[in-house]
């Protein structure tokens, strides 16, 4: 028996694998595993290149569970080991058998997965003894027994093993034993090696029968050995892609498309990426694309190899050209990785350029589904962006769909203002909204239905890239301020006037939670609504991009703020502004003479003040007379409010508009109805 210890540059390495090298303990059985397919791929090219003419047999790789034993072993009939090949790659850690394999074999040799010669060694991670018993392929070979209880001492004898090949046998220590239950073993290999080139034999196929699952006789064998994306596009169906995919993601709607990457140069890329249907503006999830090297599965952290606008897809890449750490689970930035990036980019653009061009109706078909990827590759992908702009879609409330020039050409004659500003009208809601729309489309004009998650910000970027554009939301003013023309029509209110009506309307508008409502007077035409409510366009953007960004949280604290606007071109607002000003100016007028001389007082005081500064006399006066000012004001609002209250018309109108913005609510809504009921 040879004894010895393993060759180390530390006194003992195992406490660092056990607890710094992977992150994660259950990535042991993926390397052992792949070490096994390792195994025997070489012994297929050897075989393929004479250099082994004997028979391959079954070249299964097998994993058992022994729970009275408290053993796993992983088995192969690969390529096998002598003892000078353990001495050399067990007993000299970190140097990879599969990179030299790889040197003399690069061209031919059938996909050999270890790069990193410390996989096996993460065997110790959930054992406290591991056992190698191999026998090499080559002619005479003597069997041998490899042992070590991780510690840097091992022993090495040779034994009678009748089967070409390695058994790794794992006596788990007692911290890890849920590795000898069957269903966990079962699932790390689904998660880790169920594309995995050879077929990997985990226990045996289970059925049903007298109430319980009993074993058959037939081998469960986990992986599919040619998994979609390994192949030709032109050897799949669109049923094959469907089976794949919903292999991969169990229960889920079929994909609105996918996209096959297959590239050999200047890199080795496969893979099929799937465009989810998103139910809803939430069900957003990333991390659902997988990563593999070689069918064998990496991680689903793909950041960096993957757009971060394409995480939100799902699907499989494989590149064996991906540098990863020795743990596989982590990727590293590098320029190879980056032209992979650059790639996908470049390939999902040229794919979704090719569906708008070769079926357009399809692709609007598909529009609202897949507008959330493509708006957020346009916000996050300056690449992605260019090439967008030739199939992103805009879509009117009549359900139309325009590219940008095609928009562009349709509203510009109409929907330029008097300053050359291209203005984009946009509903968020087509029903809460109505009222905007029509007065929009009355005039000519037509709305675009603006209601993704995505676009507040989408906007932004918009009127950043379209020049001399600009877009507000039809609710956000009254129409003919949304698109201002030379032919504005003067509102025609004496500031008495003025000043009765403002104070009547705002003495009768509800408290609205979190809302704030100015007056402001608009000249339009009889038959448009007495009363419109709108949202200041600045704010209100404010606001929605404040509920998507943490640090804009001020915004979000902020009241609503609504302009109550009155049109004095209506009947009823004219018979409304004749009565109050019969009844009121003889009051109002006086007061507000009274105001005014006041006022001017107080200014002249300030104007002569020295060096800007108030004499003590000065200051007490200009305080008085501000005292007196905001008294007059208080007993000219008492005596409009105070007549506002045995006009039930005005709150009626107010509550009109109020009711037609989704604003009135809880016991203003039922005043509002017993309201009507009287005035009916």
């Amino acid at each position: 028996m040879q004894k010895g210890t393993i060759g180390v540059t530390t006194e003992n390495i195992f406490p660092v694998i056990k607890k710094f090298l992977y992150s994660d303990h259950e990535i042991f059985l993926r390397e052992l595993v792949s070490n096994a397919i390792d195994a025997t791929q070489k012994l297929k090219t050897l075989s393929s290149f004479g250099e082994f003419k004997g028979e391959l047999g079954e070249m299964n790789v097998t994993v058992t569970v022994d729970k009275e034993a408290g053993t796993l072993t992983v088995s192969d009939h690969g390529i096998g080991m002598t003892a000078d090949d353990i001495d050399k790659y067990i007993n000299q850690i970190a140097f990879s058998g599969a990179e030299e394999f790889l040197a003399k074999y690069k061209d031919n040799a059938n996909a050999i997965i270890g790069h990193f010669g410390l996989g096996f060694y993460s065997a110790f991670m959930v054992a406290k003894k591991v056992e190698i018993r191999s026998l090499s392929y080559k002619e005479g070979a003597e069997a041998v027994k490899w042992e070590c209880d991780g510690s840097p001492e091992y022993s090495m004898e040779p034994i009678t093993k009748e089967s070409r090949g390695t058994d790794i046998i794992l006596y788990i220590d007692d911290d890890d034993k849920e590795f000898l239950e069957q269903d966990k073993i079962d699932s790390l290999l689904k998660k880790y090696c169920r594309f995995l080139p050879v077929p990997v034999i985990s226990g045996k196929v289970k059925e049903w029968k007298d109430g319980k699952y009993v074993d058959t006789d037939r081998d469960n064998v986990i992986n599919i050995t040619e998994p979609a994306w390994m192949k030709k596009p032109a050897e799949l169906t669109d049923e094959d892609y469907l089976k794949f995919y919903h292999d991969l993601y169990p229960g889920q709607d079929d994909p609105l498309f996918w996209i096959h990457l297959n590239v050999d140069y200047p890199f080795t890329l496969t893979g099929i990426l799937f465009f989810p249907k998103i139910k809803n503006n939430f069900d957003i999830t990333k991390n659902r694309i997988q990563l593999y090297c070689n069918q064998v599965y990496v991680t689903d952290s793909v950041e960096g190899v993957v757009p971060e606008f394409l995480m939100l897809l799902q699907g499989v890449i494989d590149s064996p050209d991906i540098p990863l750490n020795v743990s596989r689970s982590y990727l590293q930035s590098d320029s190879a990785v980056k032209k992979i990036s650059s790639y996908i980019t470049k390939k999902v653009a040229s794919r979704l350029e090719d569906i708008f061009k070769n079926d357009r109706a399809e692709y609007e078909k598909k529009w609202d589904d897949i507008k959330i990827f493509i708006e957020y590759g346009m916000l996050t992908d300056d690449k992605f962006r260019e090439a967008a702009l030739k199939f992103v879609l805009l879509k009117d409330t009549e359900g139309k769909y325009y590219t940008l020039e095609e928009y562009k050409a349709l509203i510009e004659a109409a929907q330029t203002n008097k300053e050359g500003n291209i203005v984009y009208l946009y509903a968020t809601d087509p029903v809460a909204q109505y009222n905007y729309i029509k007065a929009a489309t009355d005039k000519g004009y037509d709305v675009l239905l603006m209601d993704g998650q995505l676009d507040s910000h989408f906007i932004g970027l918009l009127e950043q890239k379209l020049e001399k554009s600009q877009f507000v939301r039809v609710d956000s003013d009254i129409i003919d301020n949304l698109i201002t023309k030379d032919n504005k029509k003067e509102v025609l209110l004496t500031p008495v006037q003025r000043n009765i009506m403002t104070t009547l309307f705002k003495s009768q508008t509800p408290e609205v939670d979190k809302a704030q409502f100015l007056v402001a007077f608009e000249a339009l035409t009889p038959e448009d609504a007495p009363i419109v409510i709108t949202q200041n366009e600045y704010m209100r953007r404010m606001k929605d991009m404040a509920a998507m960004q943490p640090g804009m949280s001020f915004y979000g604290e902020l009241p609503d703020s609504y302009n109550l606007i009155v049109n004095t071109e209506h009947p009823l607002i004219v018979r409304l502004r004749d009565e109050a000003t019969d009844a009121l100016e003889s009051t109002v007028a006086p007061i507000e003479e009274q105001i005014e001389a006041k006022n001017t007082e107080i200014t002249s005081i300030r104007d002569n003040a020295k060096d800007g500064k108030l004499s003590d006399e000065d200051s007490k006066k200009s305080s008085q007379l501000e005292g007196e000012v905001n008294e007059l004001r208080s007993r000219q609002t008492t005596a409009v409010s105070d007549y506002a209250k045995g006009q039930p018309l005005v709150k009626q109108l107010i509550d009109l508009a109020l009711l037609g913005n989704g604003l009135l609510k809880g016991s203003d809504l039922s005043e509002f109805i017993r309201r009507s009921v009287s005035l009916l």
